[in-house]
């Protein structure tokens, strides 16, 4: 196996042990219909309609989506644009009665082939909760399943200040077991690999200690605490040996990667029927007065959220949706609670202070802890000159954003952002 590449990071796991507070229903849920890969939702409620907790409001547009339900049981008072870190989006506005009353949708799938079996998945709204947000039930639609070696378990959590999948390893592992179980039954696949760093023992030793009620050959992977371990394609090469080539996806190297939290989602449904409504975020940074998790609705905003644990204990003035190597910033803490969040990263003034930029010296460390081995430096300079055709030689489209380069950068370059404005040049968006 090659060097595996990244950067050793501070944890700044404050939260680790803490049980998450599940906050009371706020009076007003804003649901955007974009929170996933891939064509935004249509709502398929109206102004004036009254809705039920799982109650499906804004069905996919297209295959590559996922339906989105309400988290309350109330009115919805309008339809709005909103801005999003994303972009404008519909956003359902629902006025919560305070009652809870689950919708008559929600009732436990019935199952018992592939197809029924990833309709259940569709249903569900699920998406990729690691942060991605890609649709699960399109992950899982596989063409030749035979193809499929191993189920890739992500457990590794390795940005700072990020718990809440630690919460899920440890407080959901039932729901786990029962959805990892039904993938491998119905999509085919004989091995399952959970891969979990090291920094997290807790968690290892449970699932070293339930590997038997999983029904196929079972590993858990302890890994070192690297950045950016949990990376889709890191994590496959830490797991197997196997490298994704440029272009390629898991599949074509017989892996279907699946963040813990978005299978202990799965499994809850499969019992109960209740589609994906909360989750449970990670509040932390340096603006906030009390860190820790909160069991949110989604929809609720971030400064509810907050609120839940105190509220903030000096300005923020800058929120991060995710955590700090590849969390994005969002425009204000009103924005809400979406799918693939898996926490807030929060600052005051002088910790969201941007440093100066200097002269880049070409020492080279860009390019020496990229774990996907591009070559920042370069891809810098050929964007600088707008040189589509180098950026494309450079492999610009395999970047995955995870930050290592800018946060080696003794110039304290923005690099990472360099590339993301790479890749929408040669993409043409």
């Amino acid at each position: 196996m090659r060097h595996l590449k990244g950067v050793k990071v501070p944890h700044l796991k404050h939260t680790t042990h803490q049980e998450p507070v599940r906050m009371s229903v706020p009076p007003v849920v804003k649901i955007p219909m974009a929170m996933h890969i891939g064509a935004p939702c249509r709502p398929i409620v109206e102004v004036g309609d009254e809705v039920k907790v799982g109650q499906k409001i804004g069905e996919p547009a297209g295959f590559v989506g996922a339906p989105i339900h309400s988290s309350v049981s109330g009115k919805v008072t309008s339809i709005e644009r909103m801005q999003l870190f994303n972009g404008r989006f519909d956003t359902v506005i629902i006025e919560s009665d305070g009652n809870q009353t689950v919708s008559d949708e929600v009732v436990p799938p019935q199952i018992n082939d592939t197809e029924s079996f990833l309709k259940a998945v569709r249903e569900c709204g699920l998406v990729g909760l690691g942060g991605a947000g890609f649709p699960t039930s399109v992950k899982l639609t596989v063409k030749e399943p035979a193809h499929v070696e191993y189920l890739i378990v992500n457990g590794a959590e390795c940005e700072p200040y990020l718990t809440s999948d630690f919460t899920t390893m440890t407080t959901d592992t039932d729901a786990m077991i029962r959805a990892i179980n039904a993938v491998c039954k119905y999509i085919g696949i004989r091995n399952v690999i959970i891969g979990i760093e090291d920094n997290k023992p807790e968690a290892i030793d449970i699932f070293k200690k339930r590997a038997s009620e999983i029904d196929a050959e079972f590993q858990v992977k302890s890994l070192p605490s690297m950045y950016p371990q949990g990376g889709e394609k890191v994590l496959i090469y830490s797991c197997t040996g196997r490298v994704v080539p440029a272009g390629k996806l898991p599949l074509d190297v017989g892996c279907i990667v699946m963040n813990v939290t978005t299978l202990a989602v799965l499994g809850k449904y499969l019992e109960t029927g209740m589609p994906l409504i909360e989750k449970c975020v990670t509040v932390d940074g340096s603006a906030v007065k009390n860190p820790g998790k909160v069991i949110a609705p989604i929809g609720a905003s971030i400064r509810e959220v907050v609120e839940t644990l105190g509220g903030y204990k000096s300005v923020p003035k800058k929120i991060l949706m995710g955590g700090p190597m590849m969390g994005m910033a969002v425009p204000s803490d009103e924005c809400p609670v979406v799918k693939n969040n898996n926490g807030f990263t929060i600052f005051n003034e002088k910790d969201a202070i941007q440093p100066e930029e200097t002269e880049c010296i070409n020492c080279g460390r860009c390019v020496a802890t990229c774990p996907l081995r591009l070559m920042p430096n370069r891809i810098a300079r050929a964007y600088k000159l707008k040189d589509v055709d180098a950026l494309k030689e450079l492999d610009i489209m395999t970047c995955m954003e995870c930050g290592c380069c800018s946060y080696v950068c003794p110039a304290k370059k923005d690099l990472v952002g360099t590339n993301k404005l790479s890749k929408a040049l040669v993409s043409g968006k």
